[in-house]
Parts: C-alpha cells; sequence; structure tokens
C-alpha cells in the first residue's frame, strides 16, 4: 500500500470505519466538480458519486461534494450492513473496507455473491481475499481489469485481512 495512504488511514482510524472509509474512496476517486462518464460509462461527480445525485451540466462546490460523499458513505455503510448480519461483530478495519468496496460498487456486490456468502458464513479471511476478484468493468461492451480497481482492491484487502487478524496497520 502507499506509505501517504497507509498514513492517511491511520490518522482517520480515530474516526471509525466511515472516517477510513472516507479516506480510501478521496485516495481512489479523486474530487471533479464537473459530472463525466467513468471508464464504464456512468455519469459520475466529486469523489466517485453516481445516480440521481449527479446533474449533468452543473458544477459542484466544495461543500456540496463534502455532503455527498458523506450521504454515500452512509448509504454504503447501511447496504454493508444490511447483507451482513454479523456486520457489528466485524473490526472497524473490516468494516472501512466493505464500505469503500460497496461504495465503489454498490450494495449488490455483497448480496448473492461469494463474499457475501463468505462473510456471511463467519469467514472473514476467506472474504477479504475475495475483494482482489473485483477488479473489472465494462468498458465498451467488453469485460476489463482496470488498473484502479486492481490498486483500489488491494488496499480494501490488505486492510481487511489486518483487521481480520486484529493486527494494527503498522
Amino acid at each position: 500500500m502507499n506509505p501517504a495512504l497507509r498514513n492517511r488511514l491511520l490518522a482517520a482510524s480515530a474516526g471509525g470505519a466511515i472516517a477510513i472509509a472516507g479516506i480510501l474512496v478521496k485516495w481512489y476517486e479523486g474530487t471533479r466538480y464537473e459530472p463525466y462518464q467513468d471508464p464504464a460509462g456512468i455519469w459520475t461527480v466529486c469523489e466517485g458519486v453516481t445516480g440521481p445525485d449527479v446533474v449533468q451540466g452543473k458544477t459542484y462546490t466544495e461543500a456540496e461534494c463534502t455532503t455527498l460523499r458523506t450521504k454515500h458513505l452512509r448509504q454504503a455503510e447501511a447496504r454493508a450492513r444490511a447483507a451482513l448480519p454479523n456486520w457489528d461483530s466485524l473490526d472497524k478495519w473490516i468494516q472501512a473496507a466493505l464500505i469503500d468496496f460497496t461504495y465503489n460498487l454498490g450494495g449488490a456486490a455483497l448480496q448473492d455473491t461469494e463474499i457475501g456468502r463468505r462473510f456471511r458464513a463467519g469467514d472473514i479471511v476467506g472474504g477479504c481475499q475475495q475483494l482482489s476478484r473485483w477488479v473489472k468493468a465494462r468498458v465498451h461492451g467488453q469485460l476489463v481489469t482496470l488498473n484502479g480497481l486492481v490498486d483500489r482492491r488491494g488496499a480494501e484487502q490488505e486492510i481487511c485481512l489486518e483487521g481480520a487478524t486484529h493486527a494494527r496497520i503498522p
């Protein structure tokens, strides 16, 4: 993991899982104040915000982007919590990885998938290891591996596995 990202995650850790996930979101999404189409063709703004909050042609302010990021992080947490009945027993680092994962991919990614099944079965390490499989997106109709997703899933997996072993992030 990038040392600067690791330091930011450590600094955010006192704020809990949403604060940690917020660092991951900002790091991997960046901030763009004007809507754009991501590599998969999805209209996006601010820090990876998609859906009805994206108004094409509008220029967003920093405050609006912060509000949208917080709203979508809370939605991602709620979706992850709903998908995993054992949510409250998970370490904050695992929760942060899953909030970022859900923020990026949507709530269905933890539903009827192997990653969700493993977490629900209590196979936390196995669930963490599944994160690295989610690195593809449809680009011009083709399923392709995106380097940005490889990096992001690697960071999620690293903090998830460290949380699974109750180790401190060094």
